[in-house]
């Protein structure tokens, strides 16, 4: 089993920025992809950022990319999303999950990744 805390969420106006923080513990391994989605009320739990565990590469979804930064902290059991430029629409849940697999493509899909965190709430105001 592995463990999953997420921080770092709260309340921003909309232009702010959030970095949030995932700490993994319990069976981890090196070869673990660590993504990081969000889920809104009445919607799907949806991608939003991932690291590739071999070479730290990253990916975005459309509606993140150039505004969001995802990282590995240098002990490679936290990983980061800095939330530049915030807006409304990101108002979200945002877990944290690891894919055993560590492939490459990365996963976008939710029922591809084994452990989840429990959430952080993100909310922006306009």
């Amino acid at each position: 089993q592995v463990q999953l805390v997420e921080s770092g969420g709260g309340l921003v106006q909309a232009g702010g920025s959030l970095r949030l923080s995932c700490a993994a513990s319990g069976r981890t391994r090196e070869t673990q992809n660590m993504g990081w989605f969000r889920q809104s009320p009445g919607n799907e739990r949806e991608f939003v950022a991932a690291i590739y565990w071999y070479n730290d590469r990253t990916d975005y979804a459309d509606s993140v990319q150039g505004r969001w930064s995802a990282s590995r902290g240098d002990a490679k059991n936290t990983v980061y999303l800095q939330m530049n430029t915030l807006k409304p629409e990101d108002t979200a849940v945002y877990y944290c999950a690891v894919d055993s697999s560590g492939s490459w493509p990365i996963h976008r899909k939710a029922a591809e990744y084994d452990y989840w965190g429990q959430g952080t709430q993100v909310t922006v105001s306009s």
